[in-house]
């Protein structure tokens, strides 16, 4: 299977236009949150409506630039996998929404708790592996390659990262921190923040079922 990655699209639809010939191509899309430009939580509906118009298996989570309630309007879409376990063909998603405490000049800053806790619906499971979960994160996990914002500075939680550890998704999809885009692993979990679509980011991923196990087979940071 092949998933568009996206994250960040921040109010530019434009750019969504410009990735047609990926959504066709693809069996589903995979986007890390901030439907809304900084400063402006009114664009975050023209990018849902727009985006949703796209694909019909879209997986999705909302970003610290969203209002808390936007949750509801993506939910009402049918995309979110935000604090819920969605399963489509043999694969599971689940999802954290919103960001790290850090300015309070976004709507949606939160404490590491309240970022896990979103992936309550999986940690009460019982299940310690979970080989088929693709795990939509805006915020990333602490001290990989896609957190930091200088070379020797990771903002991402703590928490999450830990989660990851703890629960071995097959995947995790994040974004925020727009330049630290990157793939990496963190144990067997491959880890992809495609930058911010809004700047022209994105990627591609590719997944293979074989012998009743899936397996990250591709993941590619691609351009506009």
């Amino acid at each position: 299977m092949k998933f568009l990655v996206i994250s960040d699209l921040h109010g530019a639809v434009d750019n969504l236009n410009k990735l047609d010939f990926q959504f066709k191509k693809c069996d589903g899309v995979l986007f890390a949150g901030d439907f809304a430009k900084f400063g402006a939580p009114e664009t975050g509906r023209p990018s849902l409506e727009l985006l949703s118009k796209k694909h019909d298996a879209i997986f999705a989570v909302i970003g610290n630039c969203d209002e808390p309630e936007f949750l509801g309007e993506i939910e009402r879409a049918d995309i979110s996998v935000q604090k819920t376990l969605v399963s489509h063909e043999g694969l599971c998603f689940a999802g954290s929404g919103g960001g790290s405490k850090f300015s309070g000049e976004t709507p949606n800053e939160l404490t590491d708790e309240e970022l896990l806790s979103d992936f309550n619906i999986v940690t009460d499971q019982g299940e310690t592996e979970w080989d088929n979960l693709i795990a939509i994160m805006h915020n990333p996990p602490k001290d990989t390659e896609c957190d930091k914002v200088a070379p020797q500075v990771h903002v991402g939680s703590p928490l999450l990262r830990k989660f990851i550890e703890d629960y071995k998704p097959l995947a995790v999809i994040t974004g925020h921190i727009h330049e630290s885009r990157g793939i990496c692993k963190v144990g067997n979990t491959t880890v992809i923040n495609p930058g911010a679509l809004a700047e022209g980011n994105y990627a591609v991923l590719e997944l293979n079922r074989k012998n009743e196990k899936w397996e990250v087979t591709s993941a590619q940071l691609c351009e506009l």
